[in-house]
């Protein structure tokens, strides 16, 4: 598959390569093929089936689906109509997605209410009548079971299959400008905001992923497990597609399942979770389990799966550290495939488009920073969103005057083209006038017999900012808090260590596409809380 011709917008995307190898498949689901000669008509059938429900440029379809080939179909299907395809987190339930729903003014929800691993028939039936009152129809996948809850009984529904009965789409109004996608941003301390994408800017970055991560080999299959409502999903996928080459749609993050599926396909790129590949790696027996995959994307999110690189080359998983969010889309950098495992590991890398640039700022001064010195990441390239959906105020706080998008993440440029990620800035700890990763004390902390989790905040105090930590504990452990904190003072500078460590059953969460997302900002509420019931200084 060539790449050397840049598709204008998706739907150029996806009818090229069709063009180029119509019978080679899109997508693997289950025991079906779907050819992307079949992806092509379908879509331009279901085009034609959302413009009879009143869908046109501009107009916004909600896409709350599991991986399954119906999403594909009608993001394609959106694209060919100039329309705005909103991915609603399948994690969201009835609050979420009538939030969603209503400030996005979708005219067609598309839902799968029989699917078996996700109860959408039940959140439906939580949704308030009146959230889903601009919607013009409910498109459904499989059958409705009964009792049809009260929250689209007298709406308009469409079987999916009737979509793809009618015929192909005559017109086709995608073009590079035109905007095509919106993702929600995990909104862990206020309403999501809807990052919004044009069909250039997707198209193009598909493309530039495909040639940088090597998908045009011609073995190339990829597993796609993490779903495609969030952007690591999503561009993983169309990535693929660019390549001309195959993914096996994963419906839900069962991980007997993804074993399966990889002993049957043998893919030979995933991208994923620690967690994810931790419970692979425990549940696939033998020394060489993933013998077919060159190496795997990962995001590390737990301080105690640290070392998990490590433990997993000899198993034959090469895992390499990737950068993406969804203003900058997934998959934005990745660290070089030959650094030894201990850089390689890091989030990070080189950005893959030619014309991005990273740059690093101090957040209080304001001056560019020098490779080594932490600061707040700045972003700019052809995959930068258009802005937030609806909310120009957020727009402008995110966009510098020269058109980069202030990440709101902790890093540092590493003098060879690249940079590493540290952490989120909102989560970095300002402790006696230094930033600090807080990471490093919790890796620490977890190295305590006893101690599973850690999550540490900074709270200010008379005498200055202080650290407090949360830890989780194995059942039946009990947490010697002096012990911990003389632990820390062993192996950490005075003004990191924390002035309180605190046992919890399990830390404050918001659902994300890829996962849980940690609410700090509640454990920093927890904290001065506890702080204030429980006094300053530690159980001795």
């Amino acid at each position: 598959m060539s790449l050397a011709h840049p598709a204008a917008d998706v739907w150029t995307l996806l009818a090229d390569v069709a063009d180029e190898t119509p019978d080679a498949p899109a997508f693997i689901h289950g025991e079906r093929r779907l050819s992307f000669a079949e992806l092509l008509e379908c879509s331009a059938r279901a085009a034609q089936g959302l413009s009879d429900l009143g869908v046109g440029p501009g107009d916004r379809v909600a896409l709350w689906l599991p991986n399954i080939p119906a999403y594909p179909i009608l993001y394609f299907a959106c694209a060919r109509l100039g329309a705005i395809a909103v991915a609603v987190n399948t994690r969201y339930r009835a609050v979420e997605v009538a939030d969603i729903v209503g400030r996005s003014g979708a005219k067609v929800l598309a839902c799968a209410p029989a699917f078996r691993r996700i109860d959408f028939l039940s959140i439906l039936a939580g949704i308030e009548h009146e959230a889903l009152d601009r919607l013009a129809a409910i498109v459904t996948i499989g059958e409705t079971p009964e009792p049809v809850p009260p929250a689209i009984e007298h709406r308009r529904r469409v079987p999916f299959d009737r979509l793809l009965s009618r015929p192909q789409f005559a017109g086709n109004h995608a073009s590079a400008r035109a905007p095509c996608n919106i993702f929600t941003t995990s909104g862990t301390t206020s309403s999501p905001k809807f990052v919004l994408h044009r069909q250039g800017a997707i198209a193009g970055h598909a493309q530039q992923v495909a040639r940088s991560f090597g998908f045009t080999a011609p073995e190339t299959l990829s597993l796609a497990i993490l779903p495609l409502c969030g952007v690591f999903g999503f561009n993983q996928t169309l990535a693929t597609l660019a390549a001309g080459k195959p993914s096996v749609l994963v419906e839900s993050y069962e991980i007997e399942e993804i074993a399966r599926l990889i002993t049957e396909h043998k893919p030979t790129t995933m991208f994923g979770s620690d967690d994810m590949y931790q419970r692979l790696m425990e549940l696939m027996p033998g020394r060489w389990p993933f013998r077919s995959i060159k190496w795997a994307g990962y995001a590390a999110f737990n301080a105690s799966l640290e070392d998990l690189p490590e433990r997993a080359q000899p198993r034959g998983l090469r895992l390499v550290g990737l950068y993406g969010m969804s203003e900058v889309q997934a998959l934005y950098s990745r660290q070089p495939l030959n650094l030894p495992v201990a850089k390689r590991k890091a989030g990070g890398g080189v950005p893959v488009s030619p014309l991005a640039h990273v740059r690093v700022r101090d957040p209080e001064t304001g001056e560019l920073l020098k490779p080594g010195q932490p600061g707040m990441l700045e972003m700019a390239g052809p995959s930068l969103m258009v802005g937030y959906y609806g909310n120009e105020q957020a727009t402008a706080a995110a966009m510098t005057p020269d058109g980069y998008v202030r990440t709101g993440d902790l890093g540092q440029l590493d003098g060879r083209g690249g940079f590493t990620y540290l952490s989120r800035m909102g989560d970095v700890l300002r402790l006696s006038g230094f930033l600090v990763n807080p990471l490093e004390i919790e890796m620490h902390i977890q190295k305590v017999p006893g101690i599973t989790g850690c999550q540490t905040v900074a709270v200010p105090r008379p005498e200055g900012v202080r650290a407090v930590a949360f830890v989780i504990l194995e059942p039946g452990a009990a947490l010697d808090e002096a012990a911990t904190i003389a632990h820390c003072k062993l192996g950490l500078a005075n003004y990191k260590v924390p002035m309180r460590i605190f046992p919890i059953d399990d830390f404050p969460k918001t659902p994300s596409p890829n996962g849980f997302k940690i609410q700090r900002t509640k454990l920093r509420e927890m904290a001065e809380t506890l702080l204030g019931s429980a006094g300053l200084r530690p159980a001795s």
